[in-house]
């Protein structure tokens, strides 16, 4: 299958699966796909990145240390899917006792998906930890504004239908200094892009196709790692969306990179 492209005159950039003209189809057909390929999505992910997964969510999470090591501070990690970046983040939270014994409270680590099946299988991993599943739209959160103090996704953001409408909302329930983590893939240049490409276009698909037996949703991953805006181009959507400082610092030869940003 051709990898799909941003048309230049798209006025509000979003992923688009083969089929889907509007935002509310695109949505409907990924929460359909993460649904469907949910049993072997770990596998798949962990086999196809060569272990490289594992890797990116521990160097994103310890980044993050200062605000997850604060008690008080409320974390959300969208698009959790089957919450392997949340336990990444969890493993910098602070337990409920100090040293000297007193007790403290520690916010719960929010985990949101809108897809049911993979937030099922997250649900096993977050047994007796201090994690709170949710399942909701990333465009539409329960959330109160002006109450999350960090925002993390991995590799889930580029499946938003709508990324300006992504950041507004993440905007809108940050407090004032709170930030955003988004760990995406890329599309590296020169030889490693030229070698990324292949394996990525042709080769990936078709070995995620076989070990889930779903070769349609493996045969949209390179189309939408093509239509994700490119590092500037995001950063320029996380400034217009109203956060200062936009950074990315890219991973493993900018094969993936983590986007940050503080609202002011």
């Amino acid at each position: 299958m051709p990898p799909e492209t941003l048309p230049k005159h798209d006025p509000a950039p979003g992923a688009r699966p083969t089929g889907a003209l509007t935002e509310a189809d695109a949505a409907r057909n990924i929460q359909q796909m993460f649904d469907t390929i949910a049993p072997t999505y770990d596998r798949a992910n962990h086999l196809l990145s060569f272990g490289l997964d594992r890797l990116w969510w521990t160097r994103a999470a310890r980044t993050l240390r200062p605000i997850l090591a604060r008690p008080e501070a409320v974390v959300l990690d969208l698009c959790c899917g089957t919450g392997d970046m949340t336990l990444a983040l969890h493993a910098y939270r602070p337990t409920a006792s100090t040293n000297d014994g007193e007790r403290r409270t520690v916010n719960p680590l929010l985990a949101a998906d809108f897809s049911h099946n993979m937030l099922a299988l997250a649900l096993p991993k977050f047994a007796g930890k201090n994690i709170l599943p949710i399942e909701a739209d990333a465009l539409h959160l329960p959330l109160p504004a002006n109450s999350v103090d960090l925002v993390t996704t991995a590799f889930g953001f580029r499946n938003l239908s709508n990324y300006p409408a992504g950041l507004a909302e993440l905007h809108r329930i940050l407090r004032p200094g709170g930030q955003i983590a988004i760990l995406e893939f890329n599309q590296p240049t020169g030889l490693i892009g030229a070698l990324y490409n292949l394996y990525f276009r042709h080769i990936l698909p078709r070995v995620g196709g076989l070990i889930s037996h779903s070769p349609r949703e493996y045969a949209y991953l390179p189309g939408s790692v093509a239509r994700f805006p490119s590092p500037p181009r995001m950063i320029s959507l996380i400034a217009a969306a109203g956060f200062t400082a936009p950074t990315w610092i890219p991973y493993t030869f900018g094969v993936a990179g983590l986007f940050r940003a503080t609202k002011p």
